[in-house]
């Protein structure tokens, strides 16, 4: 049997045991009240679910792992612009997502900066063309996912564009370098009551926001999911890409807890109009940016 085939069987096999998560103490669970952090100011966020995440003592699946099933939603307020951004008559404003540097910013080498400003001067938006969104913003765009465990693997499962990720959590190597995804390939693990998981393999195409802050396919990604409380995860995301920015970087939200719903078939690309307007305006496909050093 081949490596890759051996993969996708396993990861079959954890679709298929979702039957037996229904175990978990969690599993079907309705939200509770929120019963501290501040959920819309991410900096704030951050300092206060650190401290609640040492004490906090998380329900656990069979396995004994931390449970994170069940309904969950991310703020939309990112999929304008992750940094700070002012409100207007089309945009609701929010804080910024960025945690550090301590200023909050994306820290762009220079020419970064001025592509992000080209990419929203001449480029389709990815998410408007219904490609899918991408790490990490496949969470903070608006839209809802469920979260399934089995012994060795978590999958997400996303409302918008039918995307899903199946993340081992056993020792495995990454796919070939070769290879570029638009959610990357993830590799996971626990740390304590902590899920980390390492996205490499990325085609560098999805945006973080409709702003234009991108990655290019060299960006290596590590993600930490944290309980800190029945109904609330603090995520983080730590995006470290040498050609585009000039130190790693790291953005946290929340997550909340929604009541048990079922999927819906989410059409995007048979109802979508903007594309063909905006090619005709003279807007383009976005291809994914090159750094100079890949020119």
């Amino acid at each position: 049997m081949s490596h890759r085939f051996s993969e996708w069987a396993g990861a079959a096999a954890a679709v298929a045991a979702v039957a037996w998560l229904a175990s978990g103490p969690a599993a079907g669970q309705a939200p509770q009240p929120q019963t501290g952090c501040p959920l819309q100011e991410y900096a704030l966020f951050h300092s206060c679910a650190l401290e609640k995440a040492k004490t906090f003592n998380p329900p656990r699946t069979v396995d004994g792992k931390p449970d994170l099933q069940g309904y969950w939603r991310a703020p939309g307020s990112g999929t304008e612009n992750i940094e700070e951004h002012p409100k207007t008559s089309d945009d609701a404003g929010g804080a910024s997502m960025v945690v550090d540097p301590p200023d909050r910013k994306i820290p762009y080498q220079p020419w970064g900066r001025q592509q992000a400003q080209e990419n929203r001067d001449k480029y389709v938006e990815p998410n408007t063309a219904c490609f899918p969104s991408g790490v990490p913003r496949v969470f903070h765009t608006p839209t809802r996912f469920e979260t399934l465990q089995t012994p060795g693997y978590v999958v997400l499962l996303v409302e918008r564009a039918h995307v899903y990720r199946i993340i081992p959590t056993d020792p495995r190597s990454h796919v070939g370098k070769d290879i570029d995804l638009w959610l990357g390939d993830s590799r996971g693990r626990w740390e304590g009551n902590t899920l980390v998981v390492d996205v490499t393999s990325q085609n560098g195409k999805p945006w973080f926001d409709q702003r234009g802050n991108f990655s290019s396919r060299t960006a290596h990604m590590v993600e930490r999911f944290t309980l800190i409380e029945a109904d609330t995860i603090h995520y983080a995301v730590t995006i470290e890409d040498p050609n585009v920015y000039t130190r790693p970087w790291t953005m946290v939200y929340p997550m909340r807890r929604l009541r048990p719903f079922e999927l819906p078939e989410e059409a995007c690309h048979e109802n979508e109009y903007n594309t063909d307007g905006l090619i005709k305006l003279g807007y383009r496909i976005y291809p994914g940016a090159r750094p100079p050093a890949a020119r």
